[in-house]
């Protein structure tokens, strides 16, 4: 990991001393009053979402990280929220649709560049069913929407590392399932 979060954080949470000392490869413990700080991954959604003529919904990434290359919806899980939950919402946010059914199919081990440090994800893939697409348009950290059938998907376009192996992952399934 080239940029350790835990090296960021230099006080306490809880008591706010400078005693604030690497405890293990994911960890930070006080030395004043015992706090233990954990360094655990972020829950994170990708949407996969096709079309009648079994094209996939690819996102242009508005922001950095990797600002303009390709991306699927998805986004954090908030606090209370199921990833199902989650991925609705920011299919909702991101593309103006609404998700009939989502239907969770794998997850993948992500780092996110963000404000500085490597946050350390994991991605929820789901399979989002949308019957009205009439609503469709790119909103929040999307800059641009389209269809790209299966075939011609490029992995090494995407933006991110999680969702290159994702893709992959995903038409390779397509593939298998259409035999």
């Amino acid at each position: 990991m080239t940029n350790p979060p835990l090296s960021k954080f230099k006080f306490c949470p809880a008591c706010g001393s400078e005693h604030f000392d690497i405890n293990n490869g994911a960890s930070k413990k006080c030395a004043d009053c015992g706090f233990t700080y954990y360094f655990n991954p972020r829950a994170a959604t990708v949407a996969l979402i096709r079309n009648e003529k079994g094209e996939l919904l690819v996102a242009r990434r508005a922001k950095d990280p990797a600002k303009g290359t390709l991306d699927l919806p998805g986004g954090f899980v908030d606090s209370y929220e199921t990833g199902e939950e989650a991925v609705a919402r920011e299919v909702s946010e991101e593309t103006g649709l609404i998700a009939d059914s989502v239907d969770y199919l794998f997850s993948l081990p992500n780092i996110y560049p963000y404000s500085g440090m490597d946050i350390h994800t994991l991605d929820l893939f789901f399979e989002c069913q949308i019957r009205d697409l009439s609503g469709m348009h790119a909103m929040d950290d999307v800059a641009a929407l389209q269809w790209i059938p299966l075939d011609r998907i490029r992995p090494e376009e995407f933006g991110l590392q999680s969702i290159r192996k994702g893709v992959t992952m995903y038409v390779e399934m397509q593939k298998k399932s259409s035999y």
